[in-house]
């Protein structure tokens, strides 16, 4: 089971006393998903119970700070979805109170250290929506270079499409590092 230590936070598998947080930020619209159905909570209850591993191309790790759950990052690269050696990660903090202490920014640098070191990885890529400063910033700082914007890429539940940036680094971006 994965587990990764930074400076202030740590990476690891979710446990089932993690899921009322992380179905609290999923139904506050915090998370990727915004309101769970019996098949949305199944596939979150999925994601607690594989957590730790990478499984099916998917990886799930907590993230801790503080001796508690402040969020979630994964990993993935399911079966014919992307290049071989291509990564796409996703982070999630789930309280307002836990952004702006670089939390996310060591997160991400973890992962992405980790994706190269243990999965091979030749490229990471990760996206957020174009209004989010933090997180745009969070992934300049841990070394991805910002590659455009998707126009019209995300369904933001109120009747629009949200512009998404993307973000990436390589293997020799970040060995050079």
């Amino acid at each position: 089971m994965t587990t990764l230590t930074g400076e202030r936070v740590t990476l690891r598998p979710l446990r089932e006393e993690d899921f009322p947080a992380m179905r609290a930020a999923h139904e506050a619209g915090i998370a990727s998903v915004t309101k769970l159905d019996p098949a949305g909570e199944r596939r979150l209850r999925r994601r607690v119970e594989r957590s730790g591993a990478m499984v099916d191309g998917w990886l799930d790790l907590g993230i801790e700070a503080e001796g508690r759950l402040v969020g979630d990052v994964g990993a993935r690269r399911p079966a014919g979805a992307l290049p071989p050696g291509v990564f796409e990660i996703g982070i999630e903090l789930y309280d307002e109170g836990d952004r702006g202490k670089g939390y996310g920014g060591e997160a991400v640098r973890l992962i992405t250290h980790h994706l190269f070191a243990d999965h091979l990885a030749e490229r990471v890529q990760a996206s957020t929506d174009v209004t989010n400063a933090a997180m745009r910033k969070a992934l300049e700082r841990a070394g991805y270079a910002e590659e455009g914007v998707m126009r019209w890429f995300r369904d933001s539940g109120d009747g629009r499409r949200d512009d998404y940036v993307l973000y990436a680094v390589t293997r020799p971006d970040w060995t050079r590092g």
